[in-house]
């Protein structure tokens, strides 16, 4: 038996190949609610993301990788692959991999968090479909466990590494928090969509966009519940707003400092943040120098992101030190665990043979006192104790080694086990 992962991911492959092979939910789960007619493959976790494809999986030793490639091609509807598509890895390392995966080190960008949940849905189908068993239950509470201890012990999640998150992180850091404050986003394109996501959940109160094609700003209002206003006149209309995001393609200032001082006359210099993401600029440097105005351009906000990077870089070492100490316990314990199955089955068959044997006994002895009858029943039990010490200890030697394959089929067929599979 061996524990294995095959997939592809944003280091091997690129987008449109990620693309082509990636699987779907209604896929994998077909395929895990059948994975036992697959032959050589006792259980299965499939995840399948936007920057990755993997299959995890407890195979027999003939032909691993090759079996795994069979099923991985099957459920992503592909009949042909290049060879170095795929990264294939064993036992300890496909731990590994599956750690640095779950807590964030393995993505595209270093810490992010979502892939935590990702992982965890993809476990939760498996199991939904009995498509998991003792070893991929084992690995994957680790796994879950592991992800959510380097995002408690580290910060590796809580330093923004793009400039749309920075951008929202630093209005949220001027103005104290975001509750209940007004957002005006210019523009409609990718950055602005972005931008808004990440303003969704700060508890802002409102939320306008505004661009010279009205259809578009109306389309990214109406998706995440805002409303818009005429892209000319926007500034001069802010009275009420707290942070101006500017995110457009145009090629001059559209936010301009002589507009800005006359909105901060009529808003009695409310504090107004700007923050600018556009290249080129969208925002009159001037506008910094404006009393009451915060204004943050896309410079400032790479230097923010550029630290953020090595800080994170930082914590991932400490990561690596939490994965590792995680890795050598589950190691520990799958040592044993593979063994366990035939100690189980021995141990079952003997405590069936001592309790028939036992009520055979005792049915001929009708007299005997309560207290002679718990003599005994401790006796049995100290006999099969003692019988199957030596055998029980010599599985435990010899798992995770070698021998072990041997020493498992040896005590099965000497004591005529029928549960004990390998």
């Amino acid at each position: 038996m061996i524990l294995a992962v095959l997939g592809l991911n944003h280091k091997t492959v690129s987008v449109d190949i990620r693309e082509r092979f990636s699987i779907s939910e209604e896929s994998a789960r077909c395929g895990l609610r059948h994975i036992k007619e697959q032959e050589n493959i006792r259980e299965a976790v499939i995840v399948s993301t936007c920057n990755r494809t993997e299959i995890y999986a407890v195979l027999e030793e003939k032909q691993a990788k090759e079996t795994l490639l069979e099923l991985f091609m099957t459920l992503s509807g592909n009949t042909s692959a290049e060879e170095d598509y795929f990264f294939f890895y064993r036992n300890e390392e496909c731990i590994r991999h599956l750690f640095n995966v779950v807590s964030g080190l393995d993505s595209m960008v270093l810490g992010e968090s979502q892939i935590l949940n990702q992982i965890k849905t993809a476990y939760t189908l498996a199991l939904s479909e009995k498509a998991t068993q003792t070893v991929l239950n084992t690995l994957f509470h680790r796994a879950i466990r592991t992800g959510k201890r380097v995002r408690t012990e580290t910060r590796i999640s809580t330093a923004a590494v793009s400039v749309s998150y920075a951008a929202v992180k630093m209005a949220e850091k001027i103005l104290g928090s975001l509750e209940n404050k007004s957002a005006l986003i210019f523009g409609a394109g990718d950055a602005a969509e972005l931008l808004v996501k990440h303003l969704q959940g700060k508890g802002l109160k409102e939320l306008v966009v505004t661009n010279r094609h009205p259809e578009r700003a109306e389309a990214l209002a109406q998706k995440f519940g805002g409303r818009t206003v005429p892209f000319h006149g926007a500034v001069e209309g802010a009275e009420d707003i707290d942070i101006f995001i500017t995110a457009t393609g145009a090629t001059q200032y559209i936010v301009k400092a002589w507009a800005i001082r006359n909105l901060m006359m009529q808003r009695k210099n409310k504090p107004l943040v700007a923050i600018d993401i556009a290249v080129p600029c969208d925002i009159e440097p001037e506008v910094g120098h404006i009393r009451n105005v915060t204004l943050y351009n896309i410079d400032d906000l790479q230097d923010m992101v550029e630290h953020n990077i090595q800080f994170r870089a930082g914590e991932a070492e400490r990561a690596k030190l939490i994965i590792e100490e995680e890795i050598e316990s589950i190691k520990e314990r799958f040592t044993y665990l593979t063994t366990r199955p035939v100690m189980v089955s021995l141990s079952d068959k003997a405590e069936q043979i001592r309790k028939r044997e036992l009520k055979r006994a005792l049915g001929k002895l009708p007299n005997l006192e309560e207290e002679d009858k718990k003599i005994i029943e401790n006796m049995t039990h100290m006999i099969i104790r003692k019988i199957l010490r030596e055998p029980m200890t010599r599985l435990n030697e010899y798992a995770g080694t070698e021998k072990e394959r041997e020493e498992k089929q040896a005590v099965t067929k000497l004591f005529g086990l029928t549960s004990g599979k390998e």
